[in-house]
């Protein structure tokens, strides 16, 4: 019985873990595997949920620091995140309660803004705002 249920919990866990892509659950795969393995040869619970806990510890303390060196990498900032602080040139005049658009560093965005701002003037970018990126008089920030 002992052996069913280990060996339905090492599906479930493994299920979860082919679902999501950051290593949530493989160590406790492995060691729901290997206490099935032992469920199937002795028929001892205490021992079955040791083999666990301890298969599951020893398999996150071997990995954790090869995982560290792969999760390392330099991380790159999305276009979203490279235009903000950025200059921009207005395309088409943005108003209060009338997005208009932005040129910045090649892309044409959709902006919002609190003042008036009227067609080639310069804009800083000051964030995003879902698909609308949020500008200023570059000439304010001087101020």
């Amino acid at each position: 019985m002992s052996s069913m249920f280990w060996f339905i919990t090492f599906l479930i866990l493994l299920v979860i873990e082919l679902i999501t892509v950051n290593l949530v659950t493989v160590w406790f795969v492995v060691g729901a595997l290997f206490a099935f393995v032992v469920s199937l040869f002795i028929n001892n619970v205490i021992l079955e949920v040791f083999t666990f806990i301890l298969i599951s510890v020893v398999m996150l303390v071997i990995t954790r620091p090869f995982l560290k060196k792969l999760r390392k990498k330099e991380r790159v900032a999305l276009n979203s995140e490279r235009i903000i602080g950025q200059c921009g040139l207005v395309l088409r005049a943005i108003d209060k309660h009338h997005p208009g658009e932005v040129k910045v560093m090649g892309s044409i965005w959709t902006a919002i803004s609190d003042e008036k701002i009227a067609v080639d003037e310069e804009v800083i970018i000051l964030e995003i705002d879902g698909v609308k990126v949020k500008v200023e008089k570059v000439n304010q920030k001087e101020d």
